[in-house]
């Protein structure tokens, strides 16, 4: 027996697939971008601007412009050295070819092309390449122009010379492949501006273009007449940017919606070389920092001008050289008594908006997508300026520095009150599922992958909703009111709320320092509020409360909003539910014309009755629906519960940046900012009035 499995699972050398050229990258393109949705599409980008960002950072280019062009193209121009496109002595074909078609070739892995860069994989451009149709790249450089073109990764011709040429950069131009990116290859030119912004701001000097064009009706000039195209492009949507400020400069953009509680932001750039180390491998360290009055942090690391979104050493050296500084001002200033304990890590980091950035020669990340930075030398960088800057900034600003310290001496205070809270209200017996709210009604199911629970504004909702719901796996917690807005709330007060705590126990997971997402007790969280304004207000409360408290609810794929019906049509015996106005309109068809909508003095909902005998139409009943409470539990099961027939709204995060400065501007207390927001960004809600 033991010689027939040997033999059915045979493994020799005729089993092992050698996949040519970049063949290997279209087969498992989630190990070099991360995923094939959205954010993969649009990394595809960042890896072609990198290239160019990374000219800027050597000093040899201060200008890039980045097109959308029609049909979702993108081209990305810098007035850099250009590709080299010379014969490589190793694969005997032009250096651009090089770069382009071979996995881990390129200028950034010794040598004195770049002495720092976003990464050393060297797989940017030839990963983009790979996951294209179509791909040019133009090349102005030492008097000629040249270009090359390529399909799915593979060379269309040997690099041709267009003609003498007196510019010097690259062009890059793409297609995202369509069998690749199955979700989308249409770019969110929003997204586009965002992280071009950022990048403006971390190299100072360097003017960035962002054009839509998608629009346009124009001829693009042919490669080698012109390096920047933008001037054809003049009507089109654009944003420029360009940054003397640095670093100083973003932390005040990240802050234009919150109140700083001191003056002066701290700044430092500094090359820092390791004891007996060599000038040539000093970490390049810049960092600006300023506190503002709210509870939360917000901490931007980069390497290599790459954000990375799961911090990494730089990061590490920085809390530590923070709280220690802070804790040694505190003692020697008197604001520290002796009998207090040291402020921690979390305590300095209440309210603190930071920008850490590092650049090294040979830099380590976790991961192609760079979310994390793995170089050990810089935790040490990183806490040797920073912790001596720091000092000699408190020291020359007595009045910031007295601020700061009183900020964080009272996260201390708030820390210790909401953990006697915490421990009085999340007793052990709560976590593990004992002691639910009464307000409650759980499903039979203890499996999470099957659970889910709605929660609904009100007894009435919540009455309608109990009768109506599949008890196996659907569990309902009816909400009194609108809760606590919890954007300025410290744990103790939250705790303090009985919807919030109830929220909290029905979840399983805890919340702060003990939160748990794996004892998550429902795998789909509903939010099914009424289609008014106190819905709508009661629906921004709740998301605020996740996106504070219980973001991994988020990022994990649990949460979710309802999409009741708006109306209920009746057609003789024929009965269908309307989900927005443009809905409605269809199901009624040519019949439209006879029916007539209205709402009472009490603005409750009115049922119109239409019978036309010369036109022999069918009678035609309208209801409008203005809250789930109004729905019995059948007509509730059939239009928002039922699995097969309900429609739900997955909650993600695309932006964790941009969705933090909303919720600032939307749930914060600058009145002003939110009235702008409110109006700048009208025409794009739906309303329902």
């Amino acid at each position: 027996m033991a010689d027939e499995k040997v033999k059915k699972g045979s493994y020799s050398a005729a089993d092992i697939t050698v996949l040519e050229g970049l063949e290997a990258v279209r087969r498992r393109p989630g190990m070099y971008i991360g995923t094939t949705g959205p954010d993969g599409l649009h990394h595809l980008v960042w890896e072609i601007f990198d290239n160019s960002r990374d000219e800027a950072m050597g000093g040899f280019a201060d200008d890039i412009e980045v097109i959308v062009l029609p049909g979702d193209v993108i081209r990305c121009a810098d007035n850099g050295r250009g590709i080299p496109v010379d014969q490589h002595k190793t694969t005997k074909v032009s250096a651009l070819e090089t770069i382009m078609t071979v996995l881990h070739a390129g200028g950034k892995f010794g040598g004195e092309g770049y002495k720092v860069s976003g990464g050393l994989h060297g797989v940017g451009a030839s990963v983009v390449n790979a996951l294209s149709t179509e791909m040019m790249v133009e090349v102005h450089r030492e008097g000629g122009a040249y270009v090359q073109e390529y399909a799915k990764g593979k060379k269309q011709y040997a690099v041709k010379r267009l003609g003498s040429s007196k510019l010097h950069g690259t062009a890059t131009t793409f297609k995202a492949d369509a069998e690749i990116f199955t979700t989308t290859t249409v770019f969110d030119f929003d997204k586009i501006v965002s992280h071009l912004r950022e990048q403006a701001y971390l190299v100072k000097g360097l003017r960035i273009t962002i054009i839509d064009a998608r629009e346009a009706n124009i001829k693009i000039p042919k490669p080698g007449s012109q390096l920047f195209i933008r001037e054809a492009f003049s009507d089109c949507p654009s944003q420029t940017f360009y940054f003397e400020g640095g670093l100083r400069s973003l932390v005040s953009f990240y802050n234009r919606y919150q109140k700083p509680i001191h003056k002066n932001i701290f700044y430092i750039e500094k090359d820092y070389i390791a004891p007996g180390g060599r000038e040539e491998d000093s970490v390049e360290v810049e960092i600006a920092f300023q506190y503002v009055d709210d509870i939360t942090s917000r901490i931007f690391p980069f390497a290599n001008n790459i954000y990375n979104l799961e911090q990494g050493t730089h990061i590490t050296g920085f809390r530590t050289a923070l709280t220690r500084s802070l804790n040694a001002y505190g003692r020697k200033s008197g604001q520290l008594k002796e009998s207090e304990e040291n402020l921690t890590g979390d305590d300095v980091l209440e309210g603190l908006t930071a920008v850490v950035s590092v650049k090294l020669r040979e830099i380590q990340f976790e991961g192609q997508t760079k979310a994390k930075l793995g170089s050990v030398e810089a935790r040490a960088a990183v806490d040797s300026v920073f912790a001596e800057s720091l000092a000699m900034f408190m020291e020359e600003n007595p009045d910031d520095a007295r601020a700061i310290i009183s900020k964080s001496i009272l996260a201390l205070k708030a820390r210790k009150a909401a953990k006697a809270a915490k421990d009085s209200v999340l007793r052990k017996g709560a976590l593990e599922g004992f002691g639910l709210p009464g307000k409650l009604s759980d499903c039979q199911s203890r499996e999470p992958e099957e659970s889910e629970v709605f929660i609904v504004e009100g007894d009435s909702a919540g009455g309608s909703s109990k009768q109506g719901r599949d008890r196996r796996t659907q569990a309902i917690l009816p909400l009194r009111g609108k809760i606590l807005n919890v954007e300025r709330a410290r744990l103790d007060k939250m705790l303090a709320s009985q919807e919030i705590k109830n929220l909290i126990l029905a979840l399983g997971t805890a919340i702060g320092d003990v939160f748990d997402l794996s004892k998550l007790r429902y795998h789909k969280v509903i939010i099914a509020t009424d289609a008014d304004v106190d819905g709508a207000h009661i629906r921004t409360l709740l998301l605020t409360l996740f996106f504070r408290h219980f973001r991994p609810v988020i990022e994990g794929g649990y949460l979710y909003i309802a999409q009741p019906p708006l109306y209920k049509i009746k057609k003789g015996k024929e009965v269908s539910y309307a989900y927005s106005d443009e809905e409605k309109v269809k199901i009624l068809g040519t019949d439209s014309a006879l029916v007539i909508e209205g709402e009472g003095e009490e603005g409750e909902a009115l049922v119109e009755e239409v019978d036309d005998a010369k036109s022999k139409l069918p009678k035609i009943r309208i209801q409008r629906y203005k809250g789930l409470g109004e729905m019995n539990p059948e007509e509730l099961w059939e239009t928002t519960m039922d699995p097969a027939r309900r429609v739900l709204k997955k909650v993600d995060i695309d932006d964790a940046i941009d969705a933090d400065h909303v919720f600032d501007i939307l749930m914060g207390e600058d009145v002003s900012s939110r009235k702008n927001f409110i109006q700048s960004n009208a025409k794009r809600a739906n309303l329902d009035i």
